[in-house]
């Protein structure tokens, strides 16, 4: 007898799993699993929430969001071709299984801890018995092909590739509809029934899209380019991210000095080679939340005053300088130093330069336009798609609230002699 699992979802609404599907078992026995299951304890947007109070969703419910979006573009893609059906294992353990690697704060651990979530990911997948053996009870070539899709360079199954890795993907068609919602910047919702009813494949095999969908992934992609600049490369991220950088440097450069620290974080921070899965498995936002506040209260400075800062929301401030030459930005450094300095701010610490780059649109060709006659790129069907190609850099000055108005007059002066 089956049994049927329920998850009522804010964005896809009732997602259900049927056990008498084998590939949907699969999935049911993999979301039981304490790594899958860890990802409830690893916010979505990291850092975020201390700017949008919504954004408390975790890497859980976006990870059963992009199964949802790739059974149903399966189901579409089997329409059009009834063999695709068979990557129906490896496409639905790739979507659920993408982001296990994340470590705290999800994207927020690349930086300070130098993690890499697709390789962890892929570490687990493959050899992460828990994981490991439920994948191979279905298919023993399973933990290694969906491995090989979480790979950048891997191109082994283009289709299957294009679906789980790529500018167009059913992660960032979850995401982006996901982070608008909770973080209540509706710039309008993806047209996520018309992109999915607009795949087909082209003559070389791989996915393409017919033109009636081209104004629905121009949509797409516009705000994909509104996400990046007012919420995933906002002021407030860049500051927290900082923050959490210099605790975590503060630590490594004291590290004769006395610290409450358990074994797992401790081989986070000090030996990131030796993490086994347990250490793994361990370090979550909980826990690391838990020490950072163990630390503002019984630490020593100025480890005490950062974790504060970020413990607290009593953050660091921003001003953007990116229309400052470089040798100007390198004056308002000096000048934001000697301030810290007279203030009994470490300016090492407490202030410096964070340079950002937002990256546009990459086709990569990974999603190509097909009418039936002509195949075509993307970007030579829109000119919208076009200008959504292009990068931007900015660069902002990160200082104590204390010498704000200080640092705001000196912008002002230079600003004007751009101006002049």
């Amino acid at each position: 007898m089956s049994i049927k699992r329920i998850f009522h979802d804010p964005i896809h609404k009732e997602i259900v799993f049927d056990s008498g599907k084998p590939e949907e078992l699969m999935i049911m026995e993999l979301i039981d699993t304490i790594a899958f299951q860890r990802l409830r304890r690893i916010k979505q947007l990291g850092a975020a929430s201390l700017l949008f109070h919504g954004a408390e969703s975790s890497r859980f419910t976006h990870s059963i969001g992009v199964f949802y979006i790739a059974r149903k573009i399966c189901q579409r893609l089997t329409q059009k071709k009834s063999s695709f059906s068979e990557n129906k294992f490896v496409l639905y353990g790739a979507a659920l299984l993408h982001d296990l690697g994340h470590g705290p704060l999800s994207h927020t651990s690349e930086t300070i801890f130098d993690h890499n979530h697709e390789k962890w990911s892929q570490k687990l997948v493959k050899y992460y018995s828990p994981i490991n053996s439920i994948l191979k009870k279905y298919d023993k070539e399973l933990p290694r092909q969906i491995g090989e899709l979480f790979e950048s360079k891997q191109l082994f199954s283009k289709p299957l590739k294009t679906l789980i890795s790529s500018e167009i993907d059913c992660d960032r068609l979850d995401y982006l509809l996901r982070d608008s919602y909770n973080t209540g910047t509706k710039y309008g919702l993806v047209d996520l029934e018309r992109i999915i009813s607009a795949l087909t494949f082209s003559p070389d095999g791989n996915i393409a899209i017919k033109p009636k969908g081209i104004v629905a992934i121009e949509h797409f992609l516009v705000l994909r380019n509104l996400m990046y600049r007012t919420i995933y490369n906002h002021k407030i991220n860049e500051i927290s991210t900082w923050i959490l950088e210099k605790i975590l440097c503060t630590i490594k450069n004291n590290s004769e000095k006395k610290i409450s620290i358990d074994k797992s974080l401790h081989n986070w921070i000090f030996s990131p080679s030796k993490v086994d899965f347990d250490d793994f498995i361990r370090n979550d936002d909980i826990t690391f939340y838990y020490h950072l506040i163990r630390w503002k209260d019984e630490s020593f400075e100025p480890l005490s005053t950062l974790c504060k800062m970020f413990i607290d929301r009593d953050l660091l401030k921003a001003s953007d300088i990116s229309f400052l030459s470089k040798i100007d930005r390198l004056k308002i450094l000096a000048f934001a130093r000697e301030l810290c300095e007279s203030n009994n701010y470490n300016s090492e610490i407490f202030c410096g330069i964070k340079e950002r780059s937002f990256k546009g649109f990459e086709s990569n060709n990974a999603l190509k336009i097909w009418d039936g006659i002509y195949q075509n790129s993307l970007e030579n069907n829109s000119a919208l798609i076009k200008t959504l190609m292009k990068s931007e850099e900015s660069s902002f000055i990160i200082y104590p609230g204390l010498i704000k108005n200080e640092i705001k007059k000196q912008i002002s002066l230079l600003k004007s002699n751009y101006i002049n």
